[in-house]
């Protein structure tokens, strides 16, 4: 009988690879914890920033509407008044006026003269040297053209603000013939145009407009 020896095959296999079952099991605890983590603690920063930009925001826009609250009344304070407004001018008939003589009035709560001036006076005024003046001005200067005759100033001395006599009848001129503070001795010329005395500057012109020939807009 033939012999038949068995020889065993030399020839390896293929290594076949496992799945990572291991591996993937062990990175899903750690992806839990990472996303646990986020949201977790990351979570709660996230929604305190948000927190946090919202009472800023809030704080910020309630101080906006305060700002805004004050600001309007102190607005409406500076506007001016309908009464204001009303004596922002006024219109003044000086057809009873005589020659040599003058009136008061009131524009915006201060005393105005308004003086018709004498030929003579009207002469003396503009002779007078205005180098000379501690206020220079000539008469030209504080009346309008053609109407040289009528000064309109404001009643109120430049030294402290007292009314100065000399617009009623009877009362005191001064050295000057115009106008005289007994204040502090202040003495005013037929121009209203200061010669003695501590006033440092002349009575003021305000402004004024003849809208007819009898009749003077002053402001």
């Amino acid at each position: 009988m033939s012999t038949v020896k068995k020889t065993k095959s030399t020839a390896k296999k293929p290594a076949v690879k496992k799945p990572a079952v291991k591996k993937a099991a062990a990175a899903a605890p750690v992806a839990a914890q990472v996303t646990a983590s986020d949201n977790g603690h990351g979570g709660a920063e996230g929604s305190g920033v948000r927190r946090r930009d919202f009472i800023h925001i809030a704080t910020v826009s309630f101080a906006g509407v305060g700002a805004a609250a004050v600001a309007m009344p102190l607005v409406s304070q500076m506007s001016a008044s309908a009464d204001v407004l009303a004596l922002a001018s006024i219109e003044v008939d000086v057809a009873a006026i005589q020659p040599g003589q003058a009136i008061k009035t009131s524009w915006r709560k201060q005393p105005v003269f308004i003086r018709n001036l004498t030929p003579a006076e009207v002469e003396e005024a503009s002779k007078v040297d205005v180098g000379s003046l501690r206020d220079p001005q000539t008469l030209a200067d504080r009346t309008k053209p053609g109407k040289e005759n009528w000064l309109i100033t404001l009643g109120v001395c430049t030294h402290l603000g007292c009314v100065p006599l000399g617009a009623a009848a009877g009362e005191v001129k001064g050295e000057y013939g115009g106008y005289f503070c007994p204040c502090h001795g202040s003495h005013y010329d037929t121009a209203a145009r200061i010669r003695k005395g501590p006033a440092p500057t002349n009575l003021v012109v305000p402004e004024f407009a003849f809208i007819s020939d009898t009749v003077v807009k002053i402001g």
